[in-house]
Parts: C-alpha cells; sequence; structure tokens
C-alpha cells in the first residue's frame, strides 16, 4: 500500500459513510482516482466491508465474556468443527483459535450472569471434545478501530 492507499484507508476508518466526493476532497484527488483506488482496496481484499458499530447493551447483551476453551484430540477435524460450532452459536460473537495453553478464545455477549452460566453449563460443558475451559469476565473494552500500516 503506499500513502495514499494507507490515507484512504484511515479516512474510511474513522467515518466509512462518508461520500467518495468527500473522501476524494479531503485526500486531495480527482473521485475518479479515489472511486478506482477504493475499489482496488476492495478487489486486493484490503477493504473488507463496512458495518455499523452498535452497543452490545442496546441489544440486551449486558454481559461479556472471554472463554478459553481447550479441546481433544488436537487435530484439524476437531478444530474446524469446534470453530464451525462455536462460530454458529447466537451468544459468541469472535471466535479466535490460538496456539499455546488454550486452543479457542471465545468472545461471548449475554444478557445476564445467568445466562453466561446456562451457556457454560448447557452448550460447552456438553461438548465431548472439550477438555477444559476458562471463563473471563470483561468490564471494560477500548479497542483501536484505526489501526495504520506498519512500516516493513
Amino acid at each position: 500500500m503506499d500513502e495514499l492507499d494507507s490515507e484512504i484507508v484511515r479516512l474510511l476508518q474513522s467515518d466509512a459513510r462518508q461520500s467518495n466526493r468527500e473522501l476524494a476532497r479531503k485526500l486531495g484527488v480527482a473521485p475518479s482516482t479515489c472511486l478506482e483506488r477504493v475499489r482496488a482496496l476492495t478487489r486486493r481484499g484490503v477493504i473488507r466491508g463496512y458495518h455499523a458499530d452498535i452497543d452490545p447493551a442496546a441489544l440486551n447483551r449486558g454481559v461479556q465474556a472471554l472463554v478459553s476453551v481447550q479441546v481433544r484430540p488436537l487435530n484439524r477435524t476437531v478444530i474446524d468443527t469446534f470453530k464451525g460450532f462455536a462460530s454458529s452459536l447466537p451468544e459468541v460473537l469472535h471466535v479466535f483459535v490460538l496456539s499455546g495453553g488454550d486452543d479457542f478464545l471465545l468472545h461471548v455477549a449475554v444478557q445476564d450472569l445467568d445466562r453466561l452460566h446456562s451457556f457454560l453449563v448447557d452448550r460447552l460443558s456438553k461438548r465431548a471434545e472439550i477438555t477444559g475451559f476458562r471463563t473471563s469476565m470483561i468490564f471494560q473494552q477500548v479497542s483501536n478501530t484505526t489501526p495504520a500500516h506498519l512500516p516493513s
């Protein structure tokens, strides 16, 4: 990515709803140049989509937790099957496949502590491939929504 591409990404991260004309004005380029650059970034997979940032509490998901999961036997079939299962659960926001002591990290968001407990007992503990899990409550979350391109 060159400097113009990096600036396009930065500006879209800060406000993905701005028009191509506004984006081109901020960049000091022609709207046609800007549009072609954005399309090229999309084709290359740099821009993967646009989304609205919604408060989880507004969706009745006031309790969030990170659940570290260990599975066995550790092979591709078990990993792929559990990844598919976990990502299909409505309580799960993100599934991370890890190295180290834990095999997965699940970011879950539910209505309350009772629902979290039910999720753990009724959904996770019944899976034969799970050998253990640990839950950490999330009290606060800070996200970097505009990561910059790092130099090579």
